[in-house]
């Protein structure tokens, strides 16, 4: 026969393995305890007529123990499944532990309700998007430390071994069977070459953008002889118009105002053309005058070669 009272007075005086004793009070940690507390009513070994609630992968289960499955322990705990309607689970265990104690029936509606209450919490928590705190371990940090300081150190030999590789090749230790030597790529030493070349030509334009720039003189009075022409060239043009009002002139007269135009027309592009040329800044070209004279017109020209 099973005596509830003995069980009581042997665990709580001597020893059970489910007991939990801290500063706030004794607990118990029996998946089986209704309440979590150790007392005599909450104990699951010591009442042989026992009810309580279980929770696997969110469903709850009603677990029932009689003693007349006590001699069973395979069969000892009869559960039946909840609904996940709160109503209707309470309607359900009403109708299990319709004769059980008012205590256990109490007990086990209370345990309902606050798992279907950390349920919903659950639910809740999960919808909302937080951060998750990862944590590495010391040991991984100082394995990643020392892999990176051999890659380096790798690193580092490759690219002098490269250098020094690409030194002998321009000194021709190897000559033209080094191919078959060394079986080292051409295209790669021809990129290798072309990226040195890219390389200087920036140090070299870093250098000259450093350096203090030079002092560069040059002749100033270019643009006040072509404002002098083109005044020479309207007066003389207001002249001639004046004169054709007045009907005053000659054949060879008009001839001479328009090879003297053409002339000073193209004068102006020359000067222009040698602006525009870069060569004009370091040389400047001789000039020669040549005057022609006519004695039938009577007129003195002049042409710049």
């Amino acid at each position: 026969m099973q005596n509830d009272e003995v069980i009581w007075q042997v665990i709580r005086h001597k020893h059970c393995s489910f007991m939990s004793k801290i500063e706030t009070g004794i607990f118990c940690r029996n998946p089986y305890n209704v309440t979590g507390i150790c007392n005599r009513s909450s104990c699951p070994l010591a009442n042989s007529r026992y009810a309580t609630i279980r929770d696997h992968d969110g469903v709850f289960y009603l677990y029932m123990k009689t003693i007349e499955r006590a001699h069973m322990p395979n069969k000892l705990w009869e559960r039946v499944k909840l609904p996940r309607n709160y109503e209707k689970a309470l309607e359900i265990i009403d109708k299990h532990l319709m004769y059980w104690p008012k205590f256990l029936v109490h007990k086990t509606k209370q345990r309902l309700t606050k798992m279907t209450q950390m349920r919903i919490r659950m639910r809740k928590l999960a919808l909302k998007t937080r951060e998750k705190i990862m944590t590495t371990p010391r040991k991984e940090k100082k394995r990643e430390a020392r892999r990176e300081e051999k890659a380096e150190k790798a690193a580092v030999l490759d690219k002098s071994i490269e250098r020094e590789l690409l030194e002998r090749l321009k000194k021709g230790v190897y000559g033209d069977a080094y191919k078959d030597i060394y079986n080292y790529p051409f295209d790669k030493y021809q990129k290798v070459l072309e990226g040195e070349e890219m390389q200087l030509d920036t140090e070299r334009e870093e250098e000259e953008e450093e350096q203090e720039p030079e002092i560069e003189y040059v002749e100033g009075y270019d643009e006040l002889e072509e404002e002098d022409d083109i005044e020479d060239f309207a007066g003389f043009s207001m002249d001639n118009s004046h004169a054709d009002d007045d009907n005053v002139g000659s054949d060879e007269e008009a001839e001479a105002v328009t090879r003297k135009r053409e002339r000073k027309e193209s004068a102006f592009a020359s000067r222009r053309f040698e602006k525009d040329e870069p060569a004009a800044k370091s040389k400047k070209k001789p000039r020669v005058l040549v005057e022609v004279e006519h004695e039938d017109a009577g007129v003195r020209q002049k042409a710049v070669h």
